[in-house]
Formats: C-alpha cells, structure tokens, sequence
C-alpha cells in the first residue's frame, strides 16, 4: 500500500518493510533516492539472505536529474587463479550449483561506493544503521522461513553457515529472532572505514584467511583490483516510453528484443489473448541469453540472431538443477530532486553458494555457477572473466521526463517479470495493481523443466490461459502470488510529477511515495 504524497523526500519500494522503513528514514534526514536505496539494500543484506548478501554482486541504473541514466556494472569476475580444467577434473562437464568452487569475487559493496559517490546527500556511515541494528536481531520473515524450510537439504554442509542459521540443530521459524553476530561487526567496520575495508582493508584479511581454508581461488589482488564498470544503459522505445536497462553481461537485451516485437503481435492485448505470443517471443529470447550471453570484455557477442542450434527442439534441464528460489533483490527509488535508481543485488540461488565466511559473518553468493566448463562456450569460465549475469535494472522515461522505475527478482525469468509488469502499466494500472497482477513465466525453472515449461498463475484470465494451449508449450498451472513468478516492485511517475509505488504482494515488502519529482 502506498502512503499519500508530502512534500520533499521521494518513492521508495523493496521486498522487507524493515528495508523501505530504512529507506524512508534516509530521506527524512535529507537523503537522495541513492541514499535511500542503499540504506534499504544493507537491511536487505541482513534480514532477507536467502536472496542477498553484501557477499553478492550488484548491477543498478541510475537516472541523474539532467535525464541520463547510466549502468553501474558491480558484477565480480572469476579469480585470477581459477583453472577451468581442474574444476572440470573436480565435477566432470558442468560446475556445481552450491559450494566454494561457485563463488566469485564479491562486488556489491564496490558497486555501494560507486553509487553512494554518484549521488548521495548523506555521510557513508548513515547506509549501516539499520542494517547493524536488524543483525543484532530482528524476527524472521515468511519468506526467509519457507527458503528454509525448502532448501534444508542443500544449506546444512557448511559449519560456518548453520553456526549462524540453526540453534539447537534446527532453523528459525516466521517470527522467531535471529540474530548475526559476526556480520554486526563486519558491518560496523565497513560503517566506520568505508568499503575499502572489504577489498584492501582490515575485514579482506580475515576474509581471505577465511576462504583459503575453504578451498577458494580468491585472492588479495582480486578484491583489490576490482572495480565496477560505469557504462550506458541499452534502450529501446515502446510506444512514447523509452525502456533503459543493463547491457551484457546482463541479460537485459531480452526485455528490450521482445518489445520491440511485442509491438508488431497482431493482438491488443498480449497479456490476454496474446499472451501465448509473448510467451513464444520470451521463449526464442531466452533461447538467444542461454547459447550466447557472456562478458563482453572477453570477445565480440551477437545477441540479435537466433542460436546457431535452433529454438525448436526444448532444451531440457539436467538432473540436480536447482531453481534460483531465492535469486535477488530489486529496490526501486526516485526523489524530488530528479535522481533515480533500480538497484538490483544477488547472491543467485537461495542462500548463494551455501557457504559463509565465519570469521566475517558474509554469506557468499553462487554467481559462478552461471559459468560453463564446455570449450568454445561464450561463457566459458576463465580468470577474470564475468559471468552472465540475470540482475537487470529498468528505468522508462518518456520525452525528458522519468515515467517509472522498475526492479524485481526472477532469476532467469527476470525480463518476462518487467515486460509484464510494464505493460499493465503502461495501459493504466497503478503501481500496486501492475506489480500485483498475475504472471506468466517460460523457462527452466526447476528439475525436469525445460526451456519450453510455462508456469501460469492460478489467476490468470481464461483467454489468457487458453491463448497458451496453441503454442505446443508446456504449461503448468502454480497457485496465485506465487514466488516462482518472481516478486517486483515499481515506482510510477504521473504527468504532473506525482509518485506512485508499489511492491509485489509475492514478498514481505511494502512500498512508500513521499514527493512530487522535479523532473
């Protein structure tokens, strides 16, 4: 639910109410939408680790009040000491999805930095405070007790992990507190030194003690020599709107491919009757992402043409996939001065890589997994190298005006959720209604999918369902608000400069409009 607009301060919508709580405070204390966001994403960091942790990557766009928007690419690379050949001797022809061997070198807190140079009107120190004080305790919510409860078989492995998760032999359950010790004091270091602590400081040293004894190929050059790359954000215009988003190694290319074509289906509602059509367009996308995303810095990529294998036959999932349940989180704010930012940061699958440095307290993500170990791949893993990142950013303006702000999870489905999303927008939802509206995902999303499974909402309209039945997918009812659609949230801003925000009812979050922006 949306708060009524005041003067000063701005939107803000995240998936934890005590993270757009956060939020809302930094703007009472003067704060920009970058100041706000982040202060939200370190509460995140804490309350919600089944989805994120400062030992994950982050990829955000910003808008500055002159109408430029930029991609701030704080996704890490592999070690410069990885040896593709070795891991492929350790677990045969495909990385595992959990365990040390899938983490890369964290770069969330450098993308923080960044973001908090960019445009903040607030002392670094003010990020922490919330943040601190939830990792002194704070009760857990619905959504971290289900991730729990669903992925126990494969989070217990890790000593590190269950000293800080479990008491007595078990997991907390919905309300019962929680408390972090150790990454209380990591993040009162960072509060008190900046994030130069994490990657040359007084937490890297205990940090990479930590994980040379797990086995990891991390070292000190690779945090020190790690920076986030500012780049332009890709566009494409959708009617009168222009949708801004990431740039490769991101998958956001397949938002912007499909409403480019979206535009031309001859329905007028690819939400209803048209929604099969969408779904085959998503489908032929991915199938594009999935052959041929890599990192660009590592040679030329051609993501307009169709893979070189076809997009007839499904590509079906292999035994042990695991769905990235938790995946990420999105934060949408925009202020009365004009800022901007879709801030999304990750850890993968729920819990990352399963594994958390005791010493520090930081959970690390599972980001590496997204890596093949096949020779001649455009993602092969090799030193240095990131790779292909789901975490997409969005940010539509219209003219020189900004028109929304949109950020979500979803994992691989992550395009899909923001098309969807800005559609019901675009033909006159609110906020809350577009975030809330029932979805349609296609694509691998747990084992034995393949890439031509459609999940569809419970709620779904029936011409909608029916306009799947002729597109030979395979489609698969879940129940209404459900997780595997992933959950969104979403700033609009109206012609008369007024805020509207709304978070997805999928999640524990809420959603707050303070302002009227300025541009």
């Amino acid at each position: 639910m949306t708060e009524p607009s005041r003067p000063g301060g701005g939107a803000i919508a995240t998936p934890h109410s005590l993270a757009t709580r956060a939020g809302e405070q930094a703007y009472e204390r003067g704060g920009s939408a970058i100041d706000a966001a982040l202060a939200a994403a370190a509460v995140l960091c804490v309350v919600y680790p089944q989805n994120v942790s400062i030992g994950g990557d982050l990829i955000a766009l910003v808008r500055s009040p002159d109408g430029v928007v930029r991609c701030i690419n704080a996704s890490g690379p592999a070690p410069h000491l990885v040896d593709a050949e070795d891991l492929r001797r350790q677990h045969g022809g495909e990385l595992p999805y959990r365990g040390i061997s899938t983490v890369t070198v964290p770069g969330a807190l450098r993308g923080w930095d960044t973001l908090h140079r960019m445009a903040s009107n607030r002392p670094w120190s003010e990020i922490f405070d919330q943040a601190i004080a939830a990792a002194e305790g704070f009760p857990v919510s619905r959504s971290l007790a289900d991730a729990f409860v669903t992925e126990a078989e494969s989070i217990v492995s890790d000593s590190g992990f269950t000293d800080v998760f479990q008491r007595g032999g078990r997991f907390p359950t919905e309300g019962e507190t929680l408390v972090q010790p150790a990454l209380a004091r990591t993040l009162a270091t960072l509060q008190a030194e900046g994030a130069d602590a994490f990657y040359e400081g007084s937490v890297s040293d205990d940090f990479l003690t930590g994980l040379a004894a797990l086995g990891s190929a991390i070292t000190a050059p690779d945090l020190l020599l790690f920076r986030p790359e500012i780049v332009e954000a890709i566009s494409t215009a959708f009617g009168s709107w222009r949708v801004h988003t990431s740039p490769p190694n991101s998958q956001g290319f397949a938002l912007l491919r499909v409403l480019e074509q979206v535009q031309a289906l001859p329905v007028e509602d690819p939400l209803g009757a048209g929604l099969g059509q969408l779904m085959l367009l998503f489908k032929a996308a991915n199938d594009i992402r999935d052959e041929q995303l890599g990192d660009p810095r590592s040679g030329e990529l051609d993501l307009q043409t169709s893979p070189a294998s076809g997009s007839g036959a499904p590509t079906v999932v292999g035994a042990g996939f695991e769905r990235p349940r938790g995946d990420t989180v999105g934060i949408a704010a925009a202020d009365a001065e004009g800022w901007s930012v879709s801030l999304i940061q990750s850890v993968y699958h729920a819990f990352g890589s399963g594994v958390l440095e005791p010493a520090t307290g930081i959970l690390l993500h599972n980001r590496g997994t997204s890596f093949s170990l096949r020779p001649g791949s455009a993602n092969l893993l090799a030193p240095g190298r990131r790779p292909p990142h789901t975490l997409m950013p969005v940010i539509v303006t219209e003219g020189e005006r900004l028109r929304a702000v949109s950020a979500t999870m979803g994992g691989q489905g992550q395009p899909q959720i923001h098309a969807q999303v800005l559609l019901r927008a675009a033909a006159g939802a609110s906020a809350a209604e577009a975030v809330s509206a029932p979805r349609a995902i296609v694509g691998a999303q747990q084992d034995g999918d393949s890439s031509t499974t459609v999940y569809l909402e419970a709620d779904l309209s029936d011409e909608a369902e029916r306009s799947l039945t002729t597109t030979g997918l395979d489609v698969r009812p879940t129940h209404a608000r459900s997780e595997v659609v992933g959950h969104a949230n979403l700033i609009l801003v109206a012609p008369n400069g007024d805020f509207d925000a709304g978070s997805d009812p999928r999640s524990d979050g809420s959603a707050s409009a303070s302002a009227t922006t300025s541009a």
